[in-house]
């Protein structure tokens, strides 16, 4: 791969299934480097693979489809070109769509009634005089009181807060309804199967903006007789009404005694009974970690995604809370599933295609799509490193072609509790694909290999990660084929923070450096962050004291080696001070420092930032390489 063949990877979005089971649609969506744009329509697919997928819209961008109940409609968002995303309906039978919503600042997540009449969906309101054409900086003041207001690649929303709306689908002029008010937000919509209440997540509590926590709410469809189902002691989302309606589904992990401690928490299924009464867990807090907010509820269980060693399976979990039975595992990740009429469909992406629907038929397999058909990409082997203290360090490689001895990037990725895994992954790719061997792996901190895991770092981040890491390059170094004498080290977010903190204590072991959108500096990360106020003490420990030995800036005095810095300078989650500090620190040294900043772009640069400027990113990491290794 070279850097402008990001536009043959496709994205598949979540799935929806006909009430028949015998139809899937599904969005793909692929960067248009001539348009600068993401472009993605819907894809009508046969459950049973008896014919070739059919493209039903166009776009520019059209995503979250949702089939009707009743089978005769399919609603979607369609935004692109410079247009928020609003609600279309569509006719399953054939004919074109038509708008229903007219929201300033977009719509999403759609959700048919049970009637297949009304639809309810989310949409952000702004404030009077805000977020329209008058320029941004005219607007007036905000006044903030609380930790959250900030969000990265969203920007503020104290002035826009997300709510819920119903509307009917077939009214002659759609006029959408608000039915939740305040200052909160509002998402995970869901109808219950007698079409009397809605299901959301919010925060409405009196110390929402001091805490993690949040609550499933349910209401009337007009917004009346809302309630709280849960205990406000969880970070919670998704909520989802069990087949038969007397129970709610949701994902969750428990906040602690402040509300504030989710870092490197397992998310599980849990069930709370409408009636009243406790939540309870379903799925093993240590060995299973939910990714995602794309579960069914069935009539014999849950079906949830769980990572898994760098894969991500799909399991039945049953409402006993049992042990859960495997329907899809292996080397690949299920990102998103549906279900209707004992028809399974997966989307599953892997080392040779970004996603494919996979339909289950009794427990049998059928791929239904080819759309990574004719990708050329580099396979990816397993590797075992061994910790200091022994531990099993798993990770893979990505060689290019030919004998070698290649030079070698250690690429490191962010959370840290996230992992890397089973899919055609671009940075691999294309570094691999311009000669360099790609070591990347799932050290400690880590998900997917239980909680204890990723829990194993907190307090002493950069030194435990560190043993990790290397025992992991090390072991891809005894495998052959490789150069360490030509090493570089490269990352982003927590993987520009080990970057960092490698090169200036393992500095021999590389010859070049690449630290993107990183935390450097934990003092000024825990105040300026949207997240900081309370990830810091979550991952870096309660003593501000020790922040400062824990910070990769305090030891950047011992970096001597070429550093590049790459930012962007709407990176909410990582500001770009941090950035700023690490390339004076290193440009007063006289280390051969260079700083990369984006316009215009978040902490997502590298996986959802403008395809211009992913495409430019790559091409200046691979000439830095190419100067230095």
């Amino acid at each position: 791969m070279k850097p402008a063949d990001i536009s043959l990877l496709h994205a598949l979005g979540a799935p929806t299934i006909s009430p028949d089971g015998k139809h899937a649609v599904v969005a793909v969506t692929r960067p248009d480097l001539e348009a600068d744009e993401y472009r993605g329509g819907l894809w009508l697919v046969p459950t049973d693979g008896s014919a070739e997928p059919r493209r039903l819209t166009r776009g520019p961008r059209d995503e979250e489809p949702a089939y009707s109940p009743d089978g005769a409609w399919l609603a979607f968002t369609r935004g692109g070109d410079g247009a928020k995303p609003q609600l279309y309906v569509m006719p399953t039978g054939g004919g074109e769509p038509w708008k229903v919503s007219d929201q300033p600042l977009g719509v999403s997540e759609p959700v048919w009634s049970p009637d297949s009449r009304h639809l309810a969906f989310v949409a952000r309101v702004p404030e009077d005089g805000r977020y329209g054409e008058a320029k941004p900086d005219k607007e007036r003041p905000r006044r903030i009181t609380g930790f959250k207001y900030r969000l990265d690649n969203l920007g503020f929303f104290l002035d826009r807060r997300a709510h819920v709306f119903v509307v009917d689908a077939f009214a002659e002029q759609p006029s959408p309804t608000q039915i939740t008010e305040g200052d909160f937000d509002h998402s995970g919509l869901a109808w219950s199967p007698d079409g009397a209440l809605l299901a959301f997540v919010a925060a409405r509590h009196d110390e929402r903006d001091s805490t993690l926590t949040n609550d499933v709410w349910v209401s009337a469809p007009d917004g009346s007789d809302l309630r709280r189902v849960t205990a406000t002691d969880q970070a919670v989302a998704a909520p989802r009404f069990t087949p038969d309606g007397d129970a709610l589904c949701f994902l969750g992990a428990e906040a602690g005694p402040e509300g504030r401690h989710v870092v490197a928490r397992n998310f599980g299924l849990w069930l709370v009974p409408l009636a009243g009464g406790a939540a309870r867990r379903l799925t093993d807090e240590e060995r299973f970690h939910l990714p995602t907010a794309r579960y069914v509820p069935t009539h014999d269980g849950v079906l949830v995604t769980v990572e898994n060693r760098g894969a991500i399976d799909l399991l039945l979990v049953p409402y006993a809370g049992t042990e859960p039975g495997v329907l899809i595992n292996g080397p690949r990740e299920v990102t998103a599933v549906a279900h209707a009429a004992d028809v399974t469909v997966a989307a599953v992406a892997g080392p040779r295609t970004p996603g494919e629907l996979v339909a289950l038929h009794d427990g049998k397999e059928i791929t239904l799509t080819s759309f990574g058909d004719g990708l050329d990409v580099l396979p990816i082997e397993e590797v075992t490193g061994t910790a200091p203290d022994g531990y099993p360090v798993h990770g893979w490689i990505v060689r290019p072609a030919g004998e070698g001895p290649h030079p070698v990037l250690l690429m490191i990725h962010g959370g840290p509790f996230t992992q890397y895994g089973w899919h055609v992954f671009d940075e691999a790719q294309v570094y691999a694909s311009a000669g360099y061997a790609v070591v990347m792996g799932n050290p400690r901190g880590s998900s997917g290999y239980g909680q204890a895991h990723g829990r194993h770092i907190i307090g002493d981040v950069g030194r435990l990660s560190a043993l990790d890491l290397l025992a992991l390059l090390d072991a891809a170094l005894a495998g052959g084929g490789l150069d360490a004498s030509r090493a570089g080290v490269l990352g982003g977010s927590h993987g520009g923070f080990m970057t960092t903190w490698l090169a200036a204590h393992h500095g021999d072991r590389f010859k070049a450096a690449i630290s993107e959108r990183a935390v450097n500096a934990i003092d000024s990360f825990h105040g300026s962050s949207d997240i900081g106020w309370s990830f810091a003490r979550d991952l870096y420990g309660d003593d501000p004291a020790r922040w400062v030995e824990q910070s990769p800036l305090t030891h950047a005095d011992q970096i001597a080696k070429p550093f590049m810095i790459i930012h962007s300078e709407h990176d909410w989650r990582c500001p770009v001070e941090q950035a700023q500090r690490l390339f004076v620190k290193l440009q007063l040294q006289g280390v051969e420092t260079e700083l990369l900043l984006f316009p215009g772009e978040g902490h997502e640069l590298s996986r959802a930032g403008l395809p211009s400027h992913r495409v430019a990113r790559f091409e200046a990491i691979l000439d830095w390489w190419g100067r230095h290794l």
